[in-house]
């Protein structure tokens, strides 16, 4: 009549044995709980399931853990997904848990059902059972939760809990956008002219429905949850490769120019700082560039990221302070409007497409967010806000800073600010710190994804991995001094692959994916979009 507690421990592991061998039957726990279902549907879940398998066994494997420490994607409540395995997430060089072979082993134990009552936690993570503790009456519901949970995330990732509402996604979505682009948009108004402005307008309808286009990729199949498995859905394999090179690519690149702005910033405010060594002089751009660099490679080793994850989300915050500021000092502090501008510059309009290019780069991070949203019906409504909110920014700082400034203008308007105003002191200095704590999230994916690439017998030892990151961060500062232009490289990312990955990969991977489906005017509107791109 009574239980000995090693009887109950083992009838919670049959349970637990009997959920796993649950999630693994393709559609066989469905038609156990409805009696109902037929022969050939479990068979289309059979190919079904096969194929969204067939996601999780390729290069990148790191991307959608890297890529939300990089966004700040995750909820606030880190209890859910376990705090030491987020830990070996965010130092992949301390731990072998991401790499190919050791994955699917390490992560299944922070697996948990989403009716888990709080009792729950105080048991050891291997004897925990939904089962168990349910009523009888949620069997049947707990059941079809943990269907969809199984459908709802790729099985070598970190299941896509789905509990960000709208606020945090409209967060993290602002946070991808604002970022240092903003700082180039007076530039570009500069190169471009006012009409270039209208460009910055059909950027932002084109990514808005390039991002829509992602969101019917995603719900094309089960198991898609990032841009990677997007592209391995449309060109298989190939795809998925070649497109995670791109956004790796974008990635660093992103953390040259955070080295040209420290550089350039640091510059203007110590104009005579210099240093000599054995008889080589390192002027003021080359010294601040390399005193950034030895100041961000040890962030780069941080056993944790989740910290620096939550500093940089106060890059929205940041980047509206740097926008107040240029309002108050030319509105308040009576810097004045002084130029009229110029209609058109059509030599340098190329120039000024690929900074506002440049200015919508959040594609990598959309398919995410969506993934992680409560409500992901209102992932449209986020979008929208997010490109509203933006543009309205973006225009606003072109405006301003092109009158005030006009031929003049530099590459970042800091650069124009004079130099004894408090609010220009204030612009400088939030320039220069907010890089410092994205450099590392920014750098975090493309080293996660090389060290994948470690053979097996090398896993454990930590120092392949510190010397992988050590020489990208050596690798930014070599490509930032041999091209120390910011807006130059800014225009080139966003020319090359900010255009990329917001317009053209969307739509190719759409009508690759949904070619029997999408209706006449997606494809027409598709097919326009790449044509005006190539």
């Amino acid at each position: 009549m009574k239980n000995s507690v090693s009887e109950q421990n083992f009838y919670i592991e049959s349970e637990e044995e009997d959920e796993e061998k649950e999630l693994n039957r393709d559609g066989e726990g469905e038609a156990d709980v409805n009696g109902t279902d037929s022969d050939e549907s479990l068979a289309d879940d059979n190919r079904q399931q096969s194929k969204t398998g067939s996601y999780n066994t390729s290069w990148p494997q790191s991307y959608r853990q890297s890529i939300d420490l990089y966004s700040s994607v995750p909820s606030p409540n880190l209890t859910f997904l376990g705090t030491p395995t987020l830990s070996r997430l965010s130092s992949s060089y301390l731990s072998s848990s991401l790499t190919r072979r050791h994955t699917p082993e390490s992560l299944p134990t922070v697996v948990k059902p989403l009716l888990d009552k709080p009792e729950d936690e105080q048991l050891p993570p291997q004897r925990r059972s939904s089962r168990s503790l349910l009523p009888p009456t949620l069997l049947r519901r707990s059941s079809s939760i943990r269907k969809d949970e199984k459908l709802s995330r790729v099985s070598h990732e970190l299941p896509m809990s789905r509990q960000s509402s709208f606020g945090q996604a409209l967060l993290n979505g602002l946070n991808v956008l604002c970022g240092v682009g903003i700082l180039s948009t007076p530039y570009a108004a500069k190169e471009g002219g006012w009409l270039g402005l209208s460009i910055l307008l059909i950027f932002a309808v084109l990514s808005f429905y390039t991002g829509i286009l992602l969101r019917d990729c995603l719900d094309s199949e089960p198991g898609l949850g990032t841009y990677p498995d997007i592209g391995q859905a449309a060109f298989g394999t190939a795809g998925r490769v070649v497109i995670s090179i791109i956004l790796y690519v974008e990635l660093y690149a992103c953390c040259v120019e955070y080295i040209i702005l420290e550089s350039d910033n640091l510059s203007s405010l110590f104009p005579n700082a210099k240093i000599s060594l054995g008889g080589f002089e390192l002027d003021s751009p080359h010294f601040f560039a390399l005193m950034t660099t030895l100041a961000v490679l040890p962030t780069v080793w941080l056993r944790d990221l989740s910290v620096l994850s939550y500093i940089s989300a106060g890059g929205v915050i940041a980047s509206v302070l740097v926008v107040l500021c240029l309002f108050w000092i030319g509105l308040i502090d009576n810097v004045g409007i002084h130029s009229e501008g110029t209609v058109l510059n059509l030599g340098t309009l190329p120039v000024a497409i690929g900074l506002y290019g440049y200015c919508y780069s959040g594609h990598a991070v959309f398919p995410n967010i969506y993934t992680s949203m409560a409500q992901p019906n209102r992932f449209p409504a986020v979008l929208l806000a997010c490109f509203g909110i933006c543009t309205l920014m973006y225009a606003g700082v072109a405006y301003m800073g092109y009158t005030m400034f006009g031929e003049k203008t530099e590459s970042q308007f800091t650069l124009n600010l004079p130099q004894d105003l408090v609010a220009s002191k204030v612009a400088v200095w939030t320039t220069v710190v907010n890089p410092f704590t994205k450099y590392a999230l920014t750098m975090s994916p493309v080293a996660m994804s090389l060290e994948e690439l470690i053979p097996s017998n090398h896993m454990k030892s930590h120092m392949y991995a510190i010397c992988i990151r050590t020489a990208l961060v050596i690798s930014t500062l070599l490509v930032a001094l041999s091209v120390p232009f910011f807006g130059l490289v800014m225009s080139l990312i966003g020319s090359l692959l900010t255009m990329l990955v917001t317009l053209i990969l969307p739509c190719a991977c759409f009508l690759s994916i949904l070619r029997g489906k999408a209706t006449r005017f997606q494809v027409c509107h598709c097919y326009q979009c790449l044509h005006s791109q190539i």
